[in-house]
């Protein structure tokens, strides 16, 4: 943290803060808003009720109506500041209300007579309240558990099956020398150019003769390869002496332990990078999942967030509750390794 306020307090012009200083740090700020504003809105928005959510103009914190128990009444009845016609201010409870008009009682004389008031001269009392309903209600609503087991299974598989067979791929086009071997790499990396919705009709029917539909091995091996892994992998790879190989083939080490115990720890700043990558897209991989599966004990999370949607009505408290909630296990992972991308990115194709 120290490092951090270092690294903030320093001045172009030394101890004096130049225009420079100023445009820097305006830039910076600029761009923490742009980066973590829509983020602090959607963590602030899931605590809000439904009804705070389609207000208008929106509010950035969490308002909630504050209600009173009232004798006579069998439920909380809601508070607002009402401006009487004399300019007096009291704070009076909503009985009903029909049209522009509502009905106003006092809650330190409920025995009074209710006072017919214009909605406009009532201003609701709210305060901040940091309400956990829609996470408990969207957890109650659907199996959340089960998706959750299903999402952390697909991705932890997946993502051990990307790294696996792209290290092996990189290592086998970094360290060996045969004909064809640039061709293939190009071959490779050009598939990048082929848009995803033109082979996805073609990787669902391989995957329905393997009789992989509905299953979530249907989700894990299409996509455990990928050309962007092998790039990443195999850049880094090169910058990785040969003479390492070669003293270890001296000793008598086979091609695998090699691969095993010298490539891959050397590659590990890349493998992190690649490890972070992999996790988001099979985390947050939303339409593959929906062509592959269609029972509902097989959801992955961003499938089950649908069920929220219907025809008539989206459930948005609900569906930005669990929007929470399915960003936290990538928080967690970009914490521990986010050391690693700088290392991993930077150093990616030097020799």
């Amino acid at each position: 943290m120290s490092s951090v306020w270092e690294f903030l307090g320093r001045r172009q012009g030394g101890k004096r803060l130049t225009t420079a200083d100023l445009v820097t740090y305006l830039y910076l700020l600029l761009g923490t808003v742009v980066m973590f504003g829509p983020v602090v809105w959607l963590i602030l928005s899931s605590f809000k009720p439904i009804e705070g959510l389609y207000e208008f103009p929106p509010t950035f914190l969490p308002y909630r109506q504050q209600t009173v128990l009232v004798p006579g009444y069998d439920e909380p009845l809601p508070l607002y500041e009402v401006t009487l016609e004399d300019g007096t201010v009291r704070r009076l409870a909503q009985i009903s209300r029909v049209g522009l008009v509502a009905r106003m009682i006092d809650p330190a004389a409920p025995e009074a007579k209710p006072l017919q008031v214009k909605i406009d001269q009532r201003q609701p009392v709210r305060k901040v309240v940091f309400n956990l309903d829609n996470y408990t209600g969207a957890i109650k609503s659907f199996p959340f558990l089960t998706y959750l087991r299903n999402t952390v299974f697909v991705t932890v598989v997946a993502t051990l099956f990307t790294l696996l067979f792209n290290s092996m791929a990189a290592f086998g086009l970094s360290k060996y020398r045969f004909a064809g071997r640039d061709a293939i790499f190009l071959v490779m990396i050009s598939t990048l150019m082929v848009p995803v919705s033109v082979i996805l009709i073609p990787a669902f029917l391989v995957i329905s003769k393997v009789g992989w539909s509905n299953n979530l091995w249907g989700l894990i091996i299409p996509g455990a390869a990928t050309p962007t892994g092998v790039f990443l992998l195999r850049q880094y790879m090169l910058t990785i002496p040969d003479e390492l190989m070669d003293s270890a083939r001296i000793d008598g080490a086979s091609e695998w332990r090699i691969y095993w115990q010298i490539i891959l720890p050397l590659a590990a700043p890349a493998l992190a990078v690649l490890t972070i990558f992999s996790v988001m897209w099979r985390w947050n991989d939303f339409l593959w999942p929906l062509i592959v599966l269609s029972k509902s004990e097989l959801f992955t999370l961003q499938v089950g967030l649908n069920a929220f949607q219907g025809d008539l009505n989206v459930q948005w408290h609900y569906i930005l509750a669990m929007t929470v909630l399915t960003l936290l296990p990538i928080s967690v992972v970009f914490a521990f390794l986010q050391k690693y991308i700088t290392t991993g990115i930077a150093t990616t194709g030097m020799k």
